[in-house]
């Protein structure tokens, strides 16, 4: 899925057996092409970070572990960085495009 300035990519991958996870596998991703600065990447992934954090709970409402299948499955989301312009959304921007993406998340 895509937003503004966010890509989300997820998927359920069903763990080896003696790995049960109960939260989900999460990267976040900033392009040396998109933030030339390395203080910069840091600063977004940072952001992004404190905003995964600050709406994850929308996540786990959705997504209850083990799923319906009886079978453990983990959940894996990357959220990849994808602005192009110089200068970066605040904190406020993140969360809302966060919470937008994971309300929109189908979840199987």
């Amino acid at each position: 899925m895509k937003g503004d300035f966010l890509r989300v990519v997820y998927a359920s991958v069903k763990p080896e057996a003696h790995i049960i996870q109960r939260v989900p596998a999460i990267l976040f991703a900033v392009s040396k092409k998109t933030v030339s600065s390395a203080v910069r990447r840091n600063r977004v992934k940072r952001m992004m970070k404190e905003a995964y954090r600050l709406e994850k709970s929308l996540l786990q409402n959705k997504a209850e572990y083990p799923h319906h299948s009886g079978s453990c499955v983990m959940l894996c989301i990357a959220f990849l960085y994808m602005g192009r312009k110089k200068t970066f959304p605040d904190l406020e921007a993140f969360r809302e495009e966060i919470r937008v993406l994971m309300e929109n998340m189908i979840l199987s």
